[in-house]
């Protein structure tokens, strides 16, 4: 195995002390220009790279950012939305000479006592934040450890956070103000008004959102303008509604087969990803109930296996790799001493395709 060069190798090539090469690397004042530069291009030559653990442990910057994940690790392997926002995030980072520390974690505890684990280790310079709830200790946490970090899909501020089941984990209130961190938006409640503004153009009058993960925020802003239009269009609860799954393909389709079985099915189906949505489809199948003619699909995430399917399926369209290049490069923007603000991506846009057609007559009687 080939020995990392060193700083006295670099001293020992360009001729000088160690002490003059840790100056010139460090851009600090002691030696001369040409001496820096001779410094550095020696350094260059050899293939020298810092420390990030030595340099965290002088107060530098560790030349990394966090991205942790508190979701079931079985329901990651198939869904196409973080492979496509961690390549955006990449995309930025990597331009910037920024490394990406990503962790898988059981449950919101776990991802708590992982960011104050890298805080006292000064892992990361700052954090991505997945999935924002709707009572998530998470920004008052890591406004506690002063720890830089951006949310990815709203959920900015949380001045009541839900406390955590470990008191250790839980942000203590006397040192946390209402915390507010940079965010980037999506417009879940616009892209849930285009669905149903597609399926009740169409002429469904029932409808069911199989949604994901309840307690996230952007499950509950989905749900909440599903509600909201459908009442508008003089819909109760009774024909338009949502039930919950783990955004799994197995908890997609037993939901798909509960509501199918029902005395008065929908007509129409959403789902909270194209994986559900193409398990969904599989369901109906398997039950004889053919796809548009009895029942309309629509995936809220479009995906390749959205288009291959047969039929292809209706879903809404978003650039996820722009929506990681957005948040990284406002985590960037903090870390460079910018104030928190907020970003909102470009509206997704409905595609309608081959799963979706007006219902059979006499089914919304």
């Amino acid at each position: 195995m080939a020995r990392r060069p060193t700083i006295k190798d670099i001293a020992r090539r360009a001729g000088v002390s160690q002490s003059a090469v840790s100056f010139a690397l460090n851009d600090r004042p002691g030696v001369s220009q040409d001496t820096r530069a001779r410094i550095r291009r020696v350094a260059e030559e050899l293939g020298w790279q810092p420390n990030s653990a030595a340099r965290a442990l002088s107060g530098e910057r560790s030349g990394a950012v966090g991205l942790v994940l508190a979701r079931p690790a079985h329901t990651l392997g198939v869904e196409s939305f973080f492979l496509q926002l961690v390549s955006g995030i990449q995309e930025v980072l990597s331009a910037a000479r920024t490394a990406l520390l990503f962790q898988v974690v059981e449950d919101i505890d776990a991802e708590c006592a992982l960011y104050r684990r890298w805080w006292a280790e000064r892992r990361v310079d700052g954090v991505l934040v997945v999935d924002p709830r709707t009572q998530d200790p998470r920004p008052a946490l890591l406004a506690q450890l002063g720890l830089p970090a951006v949310s990815i899909g709203e959920g900015a501020a949380s001045p009541n956070p839900a406390p955590s089941a470990d008191p250790a984990l839980s942000p203590d209130p006397a040192l946390s103000p209402d915390p507010v961190l940079s965010a980037v938006r999506a417009d879940d409640a616009g892209a849930m008004v285009q669905v149903l503004d597609h399926l009740y153009g169409l002429g469904h009058r029932r409808i069911v959102h199989v949604a994901g993960l309840p307690g996230l925020a952007h499950t509950a802003r989905r749900m909440e303008s599903l509600r909201t239009e459908a009442a508008r269009r003089g819909l109760g609860p009774d024909r338009v509604r949502s039930v919950v799954t783990d955004y799994s393909d197995a908890e997609g389709a037993a939901a798909t087969r509960r509501v199918l079985a029902e005395p008065q099915p929908p007509t129409a189906l959403v789902y909270d990803n194209d994986v559900m949505a193409i398990a969904g489809s599989a369901v109906a199948a398997e039950l004889g109930i053919p796809v548009p003619g009895r029942l309309s699909i629509v995936a809220w995430d479009d995906s390749a296996l959205c288009r291959v399917t047969h039929p292809r399926l209706t879903a809404l369209v978003r650039d996820t790799a722009g929506f990681g290049r957005l948040a990284a490069e406002e985590l960037l923007a903090v870390l460079a001493g910018s104030p928190a603000g907020v970003r909102t991506s470009e509206r997704p846009r409905l595609e309608p395709r081959e799963s979706t057609a007006p219902p059979p007559a006499h089914t919304e009687s």
